[in-house]
């Protein structure tokens, strides 16, 4: 495998592609996201197998397979697209005499804190410009050990020691449904929608339900779940907040014998991150945040 310096020099455009065609597994559609013919892609790849001196992909009909090179090359190949996304964008954003956050987050919180926070965050801090990005906890850790993140907001924090994390709210579930006056025994054995809030909640929900049946529906979005089960009906757990209202206005009802289940959400950085101040600037404007001066100096 080449040196991090060797793997640097190549074109990014070369790690785009490959990155892109890792992704879909087929050349074809790779070359349509990329706006590129499918020989382009193809002589792409090929010069980038010539520089690394090794094949990136086996390449059967119908079956596109990253090779052990290639599996290699992937997380570097993603470190560097990222680093120099970042790079341009705090290029233009210190032009315009702005800085740059880069934020990321699990899904599920994104659904339930994180977007009022963005939406609050442009209105009062003009002079932060912001990236926000959407991932599972591994792929924000990694981020945020490349650099390429600033902050991440995940349920279940890392024992990392570059990395530093704070509670930074607490999500109430709550298990509702479409028909009223439902047991929670008769919710999670009809039309039951599994809302994956993290590690911890599935725990939670098997010892509270050892033997509910399939659920009729899965999904790593709280949003998801909740327009499912508008359309369609069915009960899932949401966060209390998402259905207040709804729950007043007697389109949801709460199934009054499931338990709460409390999920604790945690802001993780980097320790050596030259960005605190920003952070706690940023952090501020977090709704109900009692520990915002616990972001370590």
């Amino acid at each position: 495998m080449p040196s991090c310096g060797f793997i640097a020099a190549v074109d990014t455009e070369l790690l785009k592609t490959f990155l892109e065609v890792s992704r879909t597994r087929h050349f074809g559609q790779a070359a349509k996201n990329l706006f590129l013919t499918q020989s382009a892609v193809s002589a792409r790849i090929h010069l980038l197998e010539e520089t690394i001196g090794a094949p990136l992909f086996t390449r059967a009909r119908n079956d596109i397979q990253l090779t052990p090179t290639g599996q290699r090359l992937l997380r570097h190949a993603e470190s560097i697209v990222n680093a120099w996304n970042r790079a341009r964008q705090e290029v233009s954003v210190q032009e315009e005499a702005r800085s740059l956050l880069a934020i990321g987050g699990v899904p599920t919180l994104w659904d339930t804190v994180l977007q009022e926070w963005i939406h609050t965050l442009y209105r009062e801090v003009p002079d932060i410009a912001l990236s926000a990005e959407v991932h599972t906890s591994d792929v924000l850790l990694r981020r945020l050990r490349d650099g390429t993140l600033d902050i991440a907001f995940m349920f279940e924090p890392p024992q990392v020691a570059e990395l530093a994390f704070n509670e930074i709210a607490n999500i109430r579930l709550v298990m509702i449904s479409s028909r009223a006056r439902q047991t929670a025994a008769e919710a999670v054995g009809d039309g039951y929608v599994f809302v994956d809030w993290g590690t911890s909640f599935a725990i939670a929900h098997a010892n509270h339900f050892p033997d509910m049946p399939s659920p009729v529906f899965r999904t790593g979005l709280g949003r998801v779940a909740h327009a499912f089960i508008r359309d369609c009906g069915g009960a899932a757990y949401l966060a209390e907040a998402m259905i207040s209202d709804e729950i007043q206005a007697g389109r949801l009802s709460l199934v009054e014998d499931a338990p709460v289940i409390d999920r604790i959400a945690y802001t993780v950085y980097p320790t050596n991150n030259d960005r605190q101040e920003i952070l706690k600037r940023a952090l501020s404007y977090f709704p109900n945040m009692p520990t915002i001066d616990a972001v370590a100096d």
